[in-house]
């Protein structure tokens, strides 16, 4: 439950290193294994672009100046700068954001709905990653010997299938192994660009930017084609900033200027030299770098860089879905913990399951790499400009840099990565319409799942019982006391429970002790158990206790309950009983939300986790008591 457990951003010598390390296995996973399809998409994709010096010199400049204004000048310098208290992603990026809006409705709900396509949108990459890079690297088996062809979908599938299968068992043991297997595959990405640049270094002429400005102008229309094509160089660049929790900035930074930019450069610069003087190798520059003995420890390589890469966006679902549960976007789910040292390291069964099947579909759908492509890009560039916009926000006003400032910072990153969007547009009929239609449907799902409550806790604010006047009215006509201790969740510190009134109203009874706790999440990563419990006596025997969270910590209220006692208010974990409502709703024809969207709001809510196990409540101490609420 402490907020100690993710790095400072202060570390430094061996603890830096260790850090660094580490970060290369679960950080930079997708950025790192973009050089297996990034380049053959340009040159052999399903909208490919003619092999001449011209292209290739522009290409080659596009992917290096992307990688050095998006992901190094835009994430590493900037947005990675933009944190929660130590926590990054897009859900930190809401909450800082939000909390700046404060006391603005309009402007708060404009920032909800933006965060929230931008959390939709990394669903519906987080679908296509795993399903592209895993495919991309089995199809290195084709370079082998065209007889390997019938086998790729079948053996991608399977790796892909034990993947999601040992999710349950945490990434505590594989995630050992993540840090220097990817040293070992950027170390080779490296070794193989350099071979090929030492053959051909008159390709280095390409880091100068006018080959990129020239080809842009020179090619319109084939330029947009092939600029929807280089944003697979940055697809992963999201990961850095949704990582920074587990690892801290100063260790992302120094992997990625000392280490991964550098080798990622020169892999690509090398599939340039190669397919400059070998342009039929433009079929699959990658495998086609590498001498024929090595081809299929190459592959393997490949194939478990896109596993561990594959791992990391799977985890980066499990935490943001987490996150957004405790800021209200999604119902509640089953969380399961993998590490008893780790809180990060969690399992969400529904996720893993849901992901695993889009991903199969993808695969079985798409049937190759080079169609996946035209549905990779559009989400994360999607992500991309969504991060750009609440970074405005962010920059404006809680670093204070002012609206005009922070808008022409961000305004530069915007026209790069809108141009991006565009060329992405172009890809919507050939598959691009995939993430679209996934981010869009978790996007209806998360405004709906957010509406409804703020309907539902509307409705139940209209039968509200002032607490005070309740207890005052209580006191004339005390009803029969029983010994022991009753819990009351309570949603509205200020009123009274609806479980009350119930058990009240059938059992004309009272505890001795009645607690009546309310739990609020805050817009910060973690709350210390300083501050987890603010306890207050009311009159008769009753007891208000409200119970504080950060987004992400893990909820557990008889944990909490226990950090009562220094206030006076001891719990026996035999004598208590906790009661809690349980409401049954019903749609109506006159509500503020479309009839379609109650339906699938009381949908969720109907199949939501349970209130017992999301505050790991004892099972055996609960009382259920049912209403019913007409939205």
């Amino acid at each position: 439950m402490s907020s100690t457990h993710h790095p400072s951003g202060e570390v430094t010598g061996k603890r830096l290193a260790v850090l660094a390390l580490a970060a290369l296995g679960v950080v930079y996973g997708d950025i790192g294994t973009s050089p297996l399809y990034a380049m053959k998409e340009v040159f052999a994709g399903n909208h490919p672009i003619p092999v001449t010096e011209a292209n290739i010199f522009g290409s080659l400049s596009l992917f290096f100046w992307a990688l050095i204004i998006v992901v190094s000048v835009k994430y590493v310098s900037f947005i990675m700068r933009a944190d929660n208290r130590g926590e990054g992603g897009i859900m930190a990026l809401i909450a800082l954001a939000l909390h700046e809006a404060q006391g603005r409705p309009q402007r708060m709900k404009a920032i909800m709905i933006i965060g929230i396509l931008g959390a939709a949108m990394f669903y519906g990459d987080g679908m296509v990653t795993p399903a592209m890079s895993v495919l991309s690297a089995v199809e290195g088996l084709e370079v082998i010997t065209p007889a390997f062809k019938p086998f790729v979908i079948p053996i991608t599938l399977i790796v892909l299938a034990i993947l999601f299968v040992v999710q349950r068992h945490g990434t505590a043991l594989v995630g050992a192994a993540f840090g220097p297997v990817m040293l070992i595959w950027f170390s080779t990405l490296a070794l193989l660009g350099l071979i090929n640049i030492v053959d051909h270094p008159a390709i280095l002429a390409a880091l100068n930017p006018w080959y990129g400005i020239e080809f842009l102008f020179a090619n319109k229309a084939m330029a947009l084609v092939a600029m929807g094509n280089v944003v697979l160089a940055v697809t992963g660049a999201e990961a850095l900033y949704a990582d920074m929790g587990h690892f801290g900035r100063k260790p992302i930074e120094r992997a990625w200027f000392i280490f991964v930019l550098p080798t990622l450069v020169l892999n690509y610069f090398g599939q340039g030299a190669l397919i400059l003087f070998e342009p039929e190798a433009a079929q699959s520059p990658f495998f086609h770098m590498a001498p024929d003995w090595a081809q299929a420890p190459l592959v393997g390589l490949a194939t478990l860089a896109t596993v561990i890469a594959s791992q990391a966006v799977i985890s980066g679902a499990f935490s943001v879905t987490r996150q957004a549960m405790q800021l209200g976007f999604v119902p509640r789910m089953e969380v399961q913990h993998t590490s008893e040292k780790e809180a990060g390291q969690i399992y969400l069964p529904a996720v893993n399951w849901g992901l695993m099947l889009a991903v199969m579909i993808l695969v079985l759908g798409f049937k190759s790499s080079n169609n996946l492509a035209a549905a990779y890009g559009i989400a994360v560039t999607g992500d991309m400009v969504i991060t750009s916009l609440l970074a405005t926000v962010v920059v404006a006003k809680v670093w204070k840099w002012g609206w005009i400032r922070a808008g022409l910072l961000f305004a530069c990153f915007l026209v790069v990565e809108l141009i991006f969007l565009a060329a992405n547009i172009l890809k919507i009929p050939d598959g691009g319409w995939f993430p679209l239609v996934a981010g869009m449907g978790v996007f209806v799902l998360m405004t709906t799942w957010k509406r409804g409550r703020q309907l539902l806790s509307d409705r139940l604010k209209g039968e509200r019982l002032e607490l005070s006047m309740f207890l005052e009215s209580l006191a004339s006509s005390m009803p029969t006391r029983v010994s022991g201790t009753a819990i009351f969740l309570n949603a509205d510190p200020k009123g009274v429970p609806h479980a009350m009134l119930h058990n009240l109203m059938h059992n004309k009874v009272l505890h001795e002790r009645v607690v009546l706790v309310s739990v609020q999440f805050f817009d910060v990563p973690y709350v210390p158990d300083i501050d987890r419990v603010e306890v207050r006596p009311l009159r008769d025997n009753f007891w208000s206790v409200i119970v504080q969270y950060g987004f992400m910590d893990d909820p557990d209220i008889p944990s909490a309950l226990l950090l009562c006692a220094e206030a006076g208010l001891e719990f026996s974990a035999l004598e208590t009983s906790y009661f809690i409502g349980r409401e049954t709703l019903i749609p109506s024809l006159n509500s503020d939300m479309a009839f379609w969207r109650e339906k699938i709001f009381i949908a969720m809510f109907r199949n939501a986790g349970s209130v017992t196990d999301f505050f790991k409540i004892p099972s055996n101490r609960v009382v259920e008591l049912g209403a019913q609420v007409v939205l």
